[in-house]
């Protein structure tokens, strides 16, 4: 494999809407509004496909899975379910419990949904018809979007503590404990790729991925990091599970045991922040994948198209999600992190102590 030179950052979304708006001169106010629209439509669209996940994706593939008929009376194939479930769940009542923490109960779904959509500030998307669906590109990409998906922990803990109910109370901790258990081997998983790819950089990440690996019978393999070290790949989806809370680490909400613990109490609007937050972080953790892992917007055409490729990834990632969510069973709590402390921090220690070695000998 070899390294593909450093190239300059391509141009992002923002100085793209600026210069069709106000000219290759844009002043300081006017930069702030083409951000503001580029954010804007970054978030229109991950809520879009959110609004497709949650009501109507997510019910059609376990029925799938599970041999079963999911929503198909309302709208056609059921999509008017989507539109359905949110006049139903916006039109309940908001209740608040006795004793509830305000404003932490009010800010917690908040939290939790925000920090999913800052995630997706520095993932580059790919190109859609010349437009470069990228919001921003710092050198610290994915030291970033590693910070702000963590605050979704804050926004879980918040709500727990704050509903004064016993059941959501063992759900913040659950999570709290769930998430530094995963989180570390996650992100040291991640690091080795840093390690190969040279760079923090989202843009660098991916355009180190974009030369051929090797080639069987005239098929090219790209140099994806997946196929680079399929180990690290394998560790990052499995942390990446117990990231977004898909089975078998589902043990925060866990019905069966605590009655969706953290949510327990939530309602009406509330409940839907919740629950757009929750599948806003598995497409966050699908764009991560598809950004570290899978080459980005790379695919055939990926020049004019680049964007399909990338959602069509970020979408199998989700198909992922929900196969585990149907097929495996969840584990005991202390089970959950024996696995992540004593299985999964070892082996991503010894994948980076490894990678390190490969590169210094490659180099």
């Amino acid at each position: 494999m070899n390294f593909v030179p450093l190239q300059e950052s391509p141009v992002v979304l923002p100085e793209q809407i600026a210069r069709a708006l106000f000219g290759n001169n844009p002043a300081a106010w006017q930069e702030m509004l083409s951000a503001l629209i580029g954010a804007a439509l970054i978030g229109t669209i991950m809520m879009t496909m959110t609004a497709f996940a949650g009501p109507w994706a997510k019910r059609k593939i376990t029925a799938a899975f599970t041999d079963r008929i999911a929503v198909n009376r309302v709208g056609p194939f059921g999509l008017f379910i989507i539109v359905a479930d949110a006049v139903r769940l916006l039109g309940k009542e908001l209740i608040i419990p006795d004793g509830a923490d305000r404003p932490a109960f009010d800010l917690a779904p908040i939290v939790v949904a925000s920090s999913a959509l800052l995630g997706f500030a520095v993932i580059p998307m790919g190109s859609l018809f010349g437009i470069n669906l990228h919001l921003a590109d710092p050198e610290t990409g994915l030291a970033y979007v590693f910070a702000v998906a963590s605050i979704a922990t804050l926004g879980l803990t918040m709500g727990g503590y704050a509903s004064n109910n016993k059941y959501s109370l063992l759900g913040a901790l659950r999570a709290v404990a769930q998430n530094i258990a995963y989180e570390i081997p996650l992100i040291v998983t991640a690091a080795s790729v840093v390690i190969f790819a040279g760079s923090l950089q989202m843009s660098t990440i991916v355009a180190q991925q974009q030369e051929t690996l090797f080639t069987i019978g005239g098929f090219a393999i790209p140099a994806w990091y997946a196929f680079v070290n399929p180990f690290a790949f394998v560790l990052f989806m499995v942390a990446n599970l117990a990231e977004v809370g898909r089975n078998p680490f589902d043990i925060p909400e866990a019905p069966t045991e605590i009655i969706a613990g953290y949510q327990t109490e939530y309602s009406s609007v509330y409940f839907v922040l919740f629950y757009l937050g929750e599948f806003l972080h598995i497409f966050l953790g699908g764009a991560i994948v598809a950004t570290v892992f899978l080459g980005g917007a790379d695919g055939p055409a990926s020049g004019s198209i680049g964007f399909i490729w990338f959602t069509v990834k970020i979408w199998a990632v989700f198909l992922f999600t929900q196969w585990a969510r149907s097929a495996i069973p969840r584990v005991r709590i202390d089970q959950l992190i024996e696995i992540g402390w004593k299985g999964m921090l070892v082996l991503s220690f010894a994948n980076l102590v490894l990678t390190a070695v490969i590169v210094g000998v490659m180099l």
